[in-house]
């Protein structure tokens, strides 16, 4: 069960990078239909994840890659620039999602050894 939540992960923070970037290139009507549809799916599998995982973790993950992505994504395929300053923070948010992930399974291990 664990493994599809982290599933749930992943995907929500993919529909977060699609509708990112259709904020970016929707200029009809139906483009933005689709990117509010995806927007309303990601928000229906969001929730999925925080059933089995803790919704902190979840949050800040989704809301650390979504973040990087989307700075990424505005470098690489909207010719943004990106200062020093920027990658020193994204790289604060990268080891400030990993760290919490890593304290959350480690409490959590420790309440199985207890309970078993």
């Amino acid at each position: 069960m664990m493994n599809k939540a982290w599933f749930y992960v992943v995907l929500t923070c993919v529909f977060e990078w699609i509708w990112v970037y259709g904020f970016n290139t929707a200029h009809t009507w139906w483009q933005w239909a689709l990117v509010i549809a995806v927007i309303l799916w990601d928000y229906h599998i969001l929730p999925k994840a925080c059933e089995t995982l803790p919704t902190g973790t979840v949050y800040a993950i989704f809301a650390g890659i979504g973040t990087v992505g989307t700075v990424l994504m505005d470098v690489f395929l909207f010719g943004g620039h990106i200062s020093l300053g920027e990658i020193l923070f994204i790289a604060v948010i990268i080891i400030g999602v990993i760290g919490l992930n890593l304290s959350d399974n480690k409490e959590e291990k420790v309440a199985m050894k207890g309970a078993a």
